[in-house]
C-alpha cells in the first residue's frame, strides 16, 4: 500500500482522466522509479511516496519523464542552492523575505477546487536582496506544495505576477542566467502543470522588456501568458474576485493578512528542510556526461524535449 494522501473523488476522478493514474498501479509504478533511483550514483533523492508521486502525475505517468524531472530537479538544487534549496527557514533573512509577501498562494482555489493562484510581487529592497534571495521560499513553498496541496498536484498553478511595484533596479537583476535557471526549474523540473501567468500592472515600458524574455519560454507555455496592464478587470474574466485578494479587487483578505500564515507553514516543516542538505547531484559520480544545465536552452540533450503539461 503506498503512503500517499487520499484525493477526493472529484481530484482522484481529474488524476484518472487528465493525468492517467491507474490506483491499482500505484505501488508498482513508485517501486519502478525508486528501483531506477537506487541505481543512480549521483542521486541523493527523497524517496519517500508522496513525492515521488507528484513526479509521476506532473508527468502523466510517463516513467523517462519522471526519471528526467527527478534528476533535473536535484541538479538545479546543488547548482542554485542560495535561491532553489532552502534548508534553514528559521533563518532571519528568510523570514524577513518572507514577511515582504513577494511571493504567495491564495487560500482558494479557482472555482474553489481548480488550479492553485500564486503571486509574485516585485516588493523589495534590491539594497538588500536580489531575486535569487527572494525566490527561495517561492520554490521552497513549490516543494511543499508537492506534499500538501491536492488542488495544485492535480489541477496545477495559475501565477498572477504584480509588476507594479517593480523598479528598473529590479529589472536589472532579471540577468539571462537567472531567467534561464528560472525557467528551467519552472518547465523542466518542477512537477506541476502550469495553467497560465498573468502579468499585470505593467507599463509600456515594462510590456517591451517581457516581450525580450518570451524566448526562454517553450512555445507551449508563451501561449499561456498574458500581459494584462493596469486593468485588472481583464484579469477577472479569467479568475473571478471571488478567489482574489483584496489587492487585486477581490473578496478575500489582504495579501498581508494571508501572509501572516506562512510563518506556521515554516515552523512545521522546519526539521523538512534542515533535511535538504542531504539530498541533490553529484555530477563526479553521473554515468557519462556530466549534466550540462548552462546549456539546456538551444542544446541538444535529454531534457530538450520536455514542455511543461
Amino acid at each position: 500500500m503506498a503512503n500517499i494522501l487520499p484525493l477526493s473523488p472529484e481530484l482522484q476522478k481529474i488524476a484518472i482522466e487528465e493525468l492517467g493514474e491507474v490506483p491499482s498501479r500505484i505501488p508498482e509504478d513508485l517501486a519502478a522509479l525508486r528501483e531506477w533511483i537506487k541505481l543512480q550514483p549521483h542521486l541523493r533523492v527523497r524517496d519517500d511516496d508522496q513525492l515521488l508521486i507528484q513526479f509521476l502525475r506532473g508527468c502523466k505517468y510517463s516513467l523517462e519523464r519522471a526519471k528526467e524531472k527527478i534528476d533535473l530537479f536535484y541538479s538545479l538544487k546543488s547548482k542554485y542552492p542560495q535561491m532553489m534549496n532552502a534548508t534553514d527557514v528559521n533563518d532571519p533573512k528568510f523570514r524577513e523575505i518572507c514577511h515582504l509577501s513577494c511571493f504567495l498562494p491564495f487560500p482558494i482555489p479557482v472555482n474553489g477546487n481548480g488550479s492553485r493562484i500564486v503571486t509574485f510581487r516585485f516588493r523589495y529592497p534590491t539594497s538588500k536582496f536580489n531575486l535569487e534571495n527572494v525566490c527561495q521560499p517561492g520554490i521552497a513553498l513549490h516543494e511543499l506544495w508537492m506534499l500538501t496541496d491536492p488542488y495544485a498536484c492535480i489541477n496545477g498553478l495559475d501565477y498572477i505576477v504584480d509588476c507594479g511595484p517593480a523598479t528598473a533596479s529590479h529589472y536589472m537583476q532579471m540577468s539571462p542566467n537567472f531567467c534561464k535557471a528560472l525557467v528551467s526549474y519552472l518547465e523542466k523540473s518542477m512537477p506541476f502543470r502550469i495553467k497560465s501567468i498573468y502579468y499585470i500592472n505593467t507599463s509600456t515600458a515594462t510590456q517591451q522588456m517581457f516581450k525580450m524574455l518570451l524566448p526562454f519560454f517553450s512555445e507551449k507555455l508563451r501561449k499561456r501568458i498574458h500581459i494584462m496592464g493596469n486593468k485588472l478587470e481583464a484579469l477577472h474574466k479569467d479568475i473571478s474576485p471571488k478567489y482574489l485578494p483584496k489587492d487585486y479587487g477581490g473578496d478575500l483578505a489582504t495579501i498581508e493578512e494571508i501572509n501572516d500564515a506562512l510563518d506556521k507553514t515554516w515552523d512545521t516543516y522546519s526539521q523538512y528542510f534542515k533535511d535538504n542538505v542531504n539530498y541533490g547531484t553529484d555530477e563526479s559520480l553521473r554515468p557519462g556526461k556530466p549534466l550540462d544545465i548552462d546549456g539546456l536552452f538551444g542544446v541538444g540533450g535529454s531534457f530538450r524535449k520536455l514542455n511543461v503539461d
